[in-house]
């Protein structure tokens, strides 16, 4: 294939690709005349290339609907369903000779006279209302809109549409309207393509092979960066290049990691027209509602995903969102919601698809499970409905009644774990019964390059990655000793009233070794978020975390389970990176363990409701929901300032009202009196209060833990203002109480008359 033809088909493909995302749109907009030219220049934009070229039955299919957009850009038709079916049906078509162009370097012999004869029929109602013949406009366009050859291989290219501006305004010419006037609304019309020379100047397509080397390339210069920081540490010579290797080596990674980022809206643009195709067929009524479409991701992992998202949006139509009368019969809008979200949360992308439709069935799910033998009925019965759920990413299980040509085969939602799994994500579900069904993918941003903690174990170094890591706990050895309780001998602890399994990374890699936590040495464990099981990995020690470069593993390490990858650290040495997940499959952290913990929690804190942050005001203590702490800040006193008798904050440019009931500033002021003549330190808690934010002083803050609602002896009365928080009770701040700050025409007058006084 020359250069010119592969030039084309890029450039021909993106003209496809935007048409394909303004179809939608203007179901809901028809007159939306924006819409309508942007779809008539990307096929103008193929009809106008391939005669030079010389794709005959390509020139032809797009003449044909070129004609028929002409017809809608001019207000002689409406875009109603029947002309946008046929407009989908032209992009199936031109598409479809594209790739076997691609494929065979020729447009093949197929048939195009039924989608011309489809595509002609729908013109017939404005040649049927006395306008000016089709054909006859369409000699007239193609007399006055052929380019010359030399503009003909301009086209190609360009970088879009804009190259082909000027023949794009040649039919405008045609209208009866005298030209100086025709000219001057082309150029008022907004929606004229403008040409940017810089568009193309300042762009440049790059195969995805020289990147995928290129961030090889970076890897390996990451690996050298952490070899070089950690053996020049120790001489102050070489601090200043280290530092300068280490900003540059990031500079650069960074540069080509946004270089292979692409939106998310590249997959996102085909879902409408799946929802639209499957909608009719399965005669649903359903809006589409989209968020967060300029998320980006690795083009890599965008590509991975087009599938699970395909499998997850054809599920929640086909299993989900039910019929109008069903819905209306149950008291729903008769039109379903289907809600695509996309959103970065640390280094993940999540990828949401949620219904409002008949949600999931959790007993017919059981029972589905039974007949097909996938798991016992004793199994079954003590299954957890969180549990039974992840049962439909089970190789051919299939709660559909009948196989269809949309679902029933039972590979849907297997081939959607699968292959997010495989590029070391997680597949997540929620759903409930009459209310719909959230499909939630957690996508990582990159394969290459992640943060980790390195962790000791067994005199070996491993990498955790820090995406599965919610914190970690320290437990010095006078508390080892006490600080594992047991239920049907499995090791757990108890954070924050909450009991936590706990798996030893010591005892999985050499069985046999006893549960225990060392009493001569600090112990830490990490806490770990792995498929929607939270426990906890007892290592024997941490290091520094470090940027690591996953390098793949052989056949042999991964029949083990235990781990994803491998890398090279800063000192040279090689550490097997751990898989959360496979960890908790290995140790056997099951849903009856998860279910005895919690009937302990039931059993021990059957009143506990919230978690509140404990804090110490002058002497007492006191509680502050945590749902409603923003931030703990440690500050100077001199950054209080006062409004009046009122304590202020200058809070990242806004005031910040600080409550100050206890007494804590001038109880920090009376002891300021400091021997190294250091300044006196306070700490402000930043809280959410309805639509504003509040500061309360604090003297300590003592500790996380849950509380409990408190009655009235011989009443069912609940008791407000006070929580049972470690057994004590404890009086929980009030945010509503501190009142706002003065407005600014209350507050002038105040501040006028302390101007007055110092002059």
């Amino acid at each position: 294939m020359d250069e010119l033809t592969r030039e084309f088909l890029i450039e021909s493909q993106e003209g496809l690709d935007r048409m394909e995302r303004c179809m939608t749109d203007l179901e809901e907009r028809p007159q939306d005349a924006g819409l309508i030219g942007e779809i008539f220049r990307s096929v103008h934009t193929i009809k106008g290339t391939t005669g030079f070229l010389g794709f005959k039955r390509l020139e032809t299919l797009a003449h044909t609907g070129e004609n028929l957009l002409g017809l809608l850009r001019e207000g002689k038709l409406t875009a109603n369903g029947p002309i946008i079916t046929g407009l989908l049906q032209l992009l199936d078509g031109l598409r479809g000779i594209l790739k076997t162009i691609e494929a065979k370097d020729a447009e093949g012999d197929g048939d195009d006279a039924t989608l011309i004869g489809r595509l002609e029929e729908l013109q017939l109602p404005a040649q049927a209302e006395g306008k000016r013949p089709v054909q006859a406009k369409a000699r007239a366009r193609s007399a006055v809109a052929s380019p010359p050859a030399q503009t003909a291989v301009s086209a190609p290219t360009a970088s879009g549409p804009d190259s082909t501006a000027p023949l794009t305004q040649t039919p405008e010419s045609l209208s009866a309207a005298p030209a100086p006037k025709a000219a001057a609304e082309a150029e008022n019309d907004p929606t004229r393509p403008r040409v940017q020379g810089s568009a193309a100047e300042s762009t440049l397509r790059v195969d995805v092979t020289l990147l995928n080397r290129m961030m090889n390339l970076v890897g390996e210069l990451v690996l050298t960066r952490n070899q070089v920081l950690q053996a020049t540490s120790a001489d102050p010579n070489m601090t200043l290049l280290s530092r300068r290797l280490d900003m540059v080596t990031a500079d650069l990674r960074e540069s080509v990691m946004k270089a292979r980022m692409q939106p998310v809206s590249n997959i996102f643009s085909k879902i409408p027209r799946i929802v639209r195709d499957l909608s009719q067929s399965l005669g649903r009524r359903v809006r589409l509602q989209v968020e967060g479409q300029e998320t980006e991701l690795d083009k890599s992992l965008l590509e991975a995903i087009k599938d699970p998202l395909t499998h997850a949006v054809r599920n929640s139509l086909d299993h989900g969102i039910e019929s109008p009368e069903v819905r209306t019969a149950a008291g729903k809008d008769p039109e379903g919601t289907l809600k695509l979200r996309a959103a970065q949360e640390g280094s993940h992308v999540i990828i949401e698809v949620s219904d409002d439709g008949a949600g999931i069935a959790v007993e017919k799910v059981r029972q589905k499970a039974i007949e097909r033998g996938l798991v016992t009925a004793e199994r079954a019965a003590h299954m957890a409905e969180r549990e039974l759920l992840q049962l439909i990413f089970l190789p051919g299980f299939s709660t559909a009644a009948a196989v269809t040509n949309v679902s029933g085969r039972g590979v849907g939602m297997d081939v959607v774990r699968t292959n997010v799994e495989r590029i070391g994500g997680k597949v997540e579900i929620d759903s409930r019964a009459g209310k719909g069904t959230t499909l939630r993918l957690r996508i990582p941003l990159t394969l290459a390059i992640i943060p980790a903690l390195i962790v000791r174990s067994v005199n070996q170094s491993f990498a955790l990655p820090q995406g599965a890591l919610s914190e970690l706990v320290h437990i010095p050895p006078d508390q080892a000793a006490t600080a594992i309780e047991w239920i049907e001998n499995a090791p757990l602890h108890r954070l924050r009233g909450k009991l936590l399994p706990l798996i030893f990374l010591d005892r999985l890699l050499m069985p046999g070794v006893e549960h225990k936590f060392a009493t001569e040495r600090d112990n830490f464990i990490a806490v770990l978020d792995a498929d929607g099981r939270r426990f906890g990995l007892v290592v024997d020690g941490l290091a520094d975390p470090e940027e690591i470069v996953v390098k793949p593993l052989s056949a042999v390490l991964k029949d083990i389970g235990l781990f994803s990858g491998a890398t090279v650290l800063g000192n040279a040495d090689l550490a097997l990176i751990l898989d959360p997940g496979s960890i908790a499959l290995k140790a056997g952290v099951t849903t009856r363990e998860e279910e005895a913990v919690h009937a302990a929690e039931s059993e021990t804190d059957a009143a506990k409701s919230l978690e509140y942050l404990l804090v110490e005001v002058a002497g007492r203590q006191a509680a502050v929901p945590l749902g409603d702490v923003l931030r703990i800040e440690q500050l100077p006193l001199s950054r209080i300032e006062y409004i009046g008798y009122r304590p202020v904050l200058n809070f990242g440019g806004q005031l910040l009202p600080v409550e100050d009931s206890g007494g804590v500033l001038a109880a920090v002021q009376a002891n300021s009196d400091a021997e190294d003549g250091s300044e006196p330190q306070i700490i402000v808690v930043v809280c959410r209060e309805g639509n504003r934010h509040v500061g309360i002083a604090v003297s300590h803050v003592l500790d996380v833990a849950a509380g409990g609602d408190l009655f009235e002896a011989g009443t069912a009365q609940r008791t407000g203002g006070v929580t049972l928080l470690k057994n004590h009770v404890t009086g929980v701040v009030d945010l509503g109480s501190v009142p706002p700050l003065p407005a600014q025409e209350e507050a002038q007058p105040e501040w006028n008359q302390t101007t007055e006084t110092v002059a």
